[in-house]
């Protein structure tokens, strides 16, 4: 039952902190590297489009378990302490008040946009 308790605490932190980089994209004092990969990073996790779908056996996880958790860690270790508890104090008031997250129509239009530039490199190889 531990271990179930820890996966949920995870998780709950993981939501929070991608949350959290939505706000520290806004905000004025984060740094425009922190803000560049935290606006893919939260425009790829508020997308309602995996880019890897999750009825892919074993692979449809990957991106949920670990890309995504990754990029988060990452970003978020580009942020500074204060600008950081202050994006995550706005985080959690955020899931306080609205109780759930915010979409992403541009991270859709990414993954969209993926998608296609791959296919038509498959196109293009197996054309030539």
């Amino acid at each position: 039952m531990q271990l179930a308790s820890r996966l949920k605490t995870w998780a709950q932190s993981v939501k929070r902190d991608d949350i959290t980089l939505w706000f520290a994209a806004r905000h004025p004092q984060a740094p425009w590297y922190a803000k560049a990969l935290g606006v893919l990073v939260v425009a790829y996790a508020l997308s309602p489009i995996d880019l890897i779908p999750d009825f892919i056996p074993v692979l449809g996880c990957v991106d949920d378990l670990l890309l995504l958790p990754g990029l988060i860690w990452l970003a978020i270790g580009l942020i500074s302490a204060p600008v950081l508890q202050q994006c995550r104090d706005q985080a959690d008031l955020w899931i306080k008040t609205s109780g759930g997250k915010p979409t992403s129509r541009i991270g859709a239009v990414l993954v969209v946009a993926v998608w296609m530039g791959a296919g038509l490199a498959l196109w293009h190889w197996l054309a030539a």
